[in-house]
C-alpha cells in the first residue's frame, strides 16, 4: 500500500474530529449521517469523506454497542443457538431476542441492497437531509409524547421485530438517523424509551457490521477516504460512542427526547438558511 493509498484526501485532523462527530452522533436519535455530510461541505478544505468512511467508521461505535451489551449478547447467542436443538428453549426471551434481531435486520439489509446506488448518491442531497432532519423530528417528538410507554423486551413478538426492523431501514436515508427511526417505532408500539433504545441499539448490530465490511472494499480507492484516516477516526468512534450509550441509557429513565425533537427541527432549519443563501451546496 502506496503511502497516498494510506492517507488519501481525508486528513488526520478531519478524521479526528469526523470520528468524535460519528460517536457522539450515532447512538443519539439526531443522525451521523447527517452530521458527516454537513460538516463536511461546511469546511471548503474538505471534501465529502464518503459512504464507505462513513460505514466503516460505524463500525467503532457498533463495537462500543458489543462491549456494553457482552453479558447481554453472549446470553443471546447462547439461548437462541440452544433453542435451534431444544424445543423447549424457544419460548425463552434471550433465545425469541436472538430471532427477533434476525428478522428485524432483514428490512435494512434488503433495501440497502435493492437501494445501494441512490443510498451512496442521490439521497445524500443536503436537501433531503435538511427534510428529513425535521420530518422525521417532529415523528420523534410526537410517538414520544403520545406513546403508551407499556411493552417492555419481554413483550417483543414477530410483527413488533420486523416493524423496528422498518424503521430501522428508514436510516438508510441520511438524516433519518438509526437510532431515531427504530425508537420512534418501538414508542409508537408502546414500548419504554429505555426498551426502545436497548432494542436499537442490538439491532443495528448485524445491519452496521455487515455494511461496514462490505464499503470496506472501497476505502483507499474511492478517491474519499483512505485507510489510515479511517482507522483512526473509527476507533474514536467507538470510545466516544461507548460513553454516549452509557449516558443516554442512564438518561432516559427520567428525560424525556424533546432536546432531540428540538435540535434536530432546528438543525434542519439552519441547514435550510445554509443552502438558500450559497453557504454549502446541496450536493
Amino acid at each position: 500500500m502506496s503511502v497516498i493509498a494510506l492517507i488519501g484526501s481525508v486528513s488526520w485532523i478531519e478524521a479526528i474530529i469526523l470520528g468524535i462527530v460519528q460517536g457522539l452522533t450515532e447512538f443519539l436519535p439526531i443522525s451521523s449521517s447527517a452530521h458527516i455530510l454537513i460538516i463536511g461541505r461546511l469546511v471548503p478544505a474538505w471534501s465529502d469523506p464518503g459512504a464507505a468512511f462513513t460505514a466503516v467508521t460505524q463500525i467503532g461505535t457498533e463495537l462500543a454497542v458489543i462491549l456494553y451489551f457482552w453479558k447481554d449478547i453472549v446470553r443471546i447467542f447462547k439461548a437462541w443457538f440452544a433453542s435451534l436443538r431444544n424445543k423447549d428453549m424457544r419460548g425463552d426471551l434471550d433465545a425469541r431476542m436472538g430471532w427477533y434481531v434476525i428478522i428485524g435486520s432483514l428490512p435494512v439489509m434488503i433495501l440497502g441492497f435493492i437501494f445501494k446506488n441512490q443510498i451512496e448518491t442521490v439521497a445524500r442531497n443536503l436537501w433531503l437531509v435538511a427534510f428529513t432532519l425535521i420530518v422525521f423530528g417532529i415523528i420523534l417528538g410526537v410517538c414520544d409524547a403520545l406513546g403508551a410507554r407499556v411493552k417492555t423486551e419481554s413483550d417483543l413478538n414477530v410483527r413488533d421485530g420486523l416493524f423496528f426492523g422498518l424503521g430501522q431501514a428508514l436510516a438508510l436515508i441520511p438524516g433519518v438517523s438509526r437510532s431515531g427511526a427504530t425508537i420512534s417505532a418501538g414508542l409508537a408500539m408502546g414500548y419504554t424509551r429505555e426498551a426502545a433504545a436497548r432494542y436499537s441499539f442490538l439491532l443495528a448490530i448485524p445491519a452496521v457490521l455487515a455494511s461496514g465490511l462490505f464499503e470496506a472494499r472501497k476505502i483507499g480507492s474511492d478517491g474519499g477516504a483512505s485507510w489510515g484516516p479511517t482507522i483512526l477516526a473509527t476507533v474514536i468512534a467507538f470510545v466516544v460512542g461507548y460513553a454516549v450509550i452509557s449516558w443516554l441509557l442512564r438518561y432516559l429513565v427520567t428525560k424525556t427526547f424533546l432536546p432531540f425533537v428540538v435540535y434536530r427541527i432546528a438543525l434542519g432549519l439552519v441547514l435550510i438558511v445554509l443552502l438558500l443563501t450559497g453557504v454549502v451546496s446541496a450536493t
